[in-house]
């Protein structure tokens, strides 16, 4: 009888032994996999690497490579990845396959061919990144990679791209919806902006979500509540990243002040 009920303990035993190394092994790969600023679309064979959100983001901030927008210039000046580059189109190539100037890169990096080299443009079914690292390559590049995921990406889990002067006039000739977003302080704003745009002052900016200027222009309308793809333009101070926190995709900041905005808007 004992040896019985010692069987019925080891196996009792076993069971619970393999139910908390199974736990244990569920943990530790929930804990490897890796976060959404970590993946990237693992295509298979491609002639050059992949790098995520989070290494674009440490690529940027200590300048390792050199980071090109694959996209054509007035793509690049209405909105871009901060610290990225642009160059001209390859002559002769219409449209519908457009890819940037090796030429015009090499120029960039000053002929240097092991130089680190990062390609971004329209996300995972844009191709103009592809086939300019394709040419890269054959062109005798040895150190180009992709960030694929590209600006739509970037946009969701970063939040924010920069607009040139050039991109600023062309958004609002031809796009009657965009709202233009003064960050200045208010006695700024009131003493002359730029037409049409709305105030939201930096300085009533609070942190977290539905809270200080950011909430009050959710409620008076400052903000696009009601489509959160229409394009936002940030001007006066960086106060981009807090509407981007509130999910507002198709968002810009001019980087420049605002004297050299309203000269080139007249």
């Amino acid at each position: 009888m004992m040896a019985k009920h010692s069987v019925q303990l080891n196996a009792a035993v076993l069971v619970l032994v393999a139910a908390v190394s199974l736990a244990a092994t569920g943990q530790a790969v929930a804990q490897a996999a890796p976060s959404i600023y970590q993946t990237t679309l693992m295509e298979p064979n491609q002639k050059t690497q992949e790098v995520t959100t989070e290494e674009l983001r440490k690529i940027l901030a200590e300048k390792s490579a050199v980071v090109f927008d694959a996209r054509s210039p007035l793509e690049y000046a209405i909105s871009h990845i901060p610290g990225a580059l642009n160059v001209s189109e390859k002559p002769g190539v219409p449209i519908s396959v457009y890819i940037s100037d090796v030429a015009e890169i090499g120029r960039a990096v000053s002929g240097n061919k092991a130089a680190p080299i990062v390609l971004y443009c329209n996300g995972p079914f844009c191709g103009k990144s592809k086939r300019l690292s394709e040419e890269l390559v054959a062109a005798g590049y040895t150190n180009v990679r992709r960030y694929q995921l590209g600006i739509p990406v970037w946009r969701a889990l970063v939040g924010i791209t920069e607009i040139e002067l050039e991109g600023v006039r062309y958004v609002v000739e031809k796009d009657r919806t965009a709202v233009l977003l003064d960050a200045r302080d208010p006695e700024e704003f009131k003493a002359g902006s730029i037409a049409g745009a709305r105030d939201l002052p930096l300085s009533g900016v609070k942190p977290g979500k539905d809270v200080g200027e950011v909430k009050k222009a959710k409620d008076d309308g400052r903000l696009p509540m009601e489509d959160h793809n229409t394009r936002i333009i940030v001007f006066g101070r960086d106060g981009a990243l807090a509407v981007a926190r509130e999910a507002f995709h198709n968002l810009s900041y001019f980087p420049g002040t605002f004297d050299a905005l309203k000269t080139n808007m007249k």
